[in-house]
């Protein structure tokens, strides 16, 4: 009887151990797939950030142009105006 008992219970413990592998085999497999994903995700968040801070360096860009094409239009105004000439004029010098 103790020999039946004792198949059982190592048949038992067999069974148990290959379930075990197979749920350390899942869990790998999940933990690698999260790696995966966490790595993609991080790089498309990279990605975000450079073409957002492009995005930024050229709309810096283009607001420093228009501000300084609007100084140098005002500066031949005033300078038109100090001379008795045309803004073209003003310009030219």
């Amino acid at each position: 009887m103790r020999k039946i008992a004792l198949l059982a219970a190592a048949g038992a413990a067999l069974s148990l151990a290959a379930c075990s592998e197979k749920t350390q085999d899942a869990a790998a497999t999940t933990a690698d797939s999260a790696a995966a994903d966490t790595a993609a995700n991080a790089e498309a968040a990279g990605d975000a950030v450079t073409d957002a801070a492009t995005t930024a360096a050229d709309s810096v860009d283009a607001a420093a142009h228009n501000a300084a094409t609007t100084a140098e239009n005002e500066a031949a105004k005033v300078e038109a105006e100090a001379q008795g000439t045309t803004v073209q004029d003003a310009k030219k010098d």
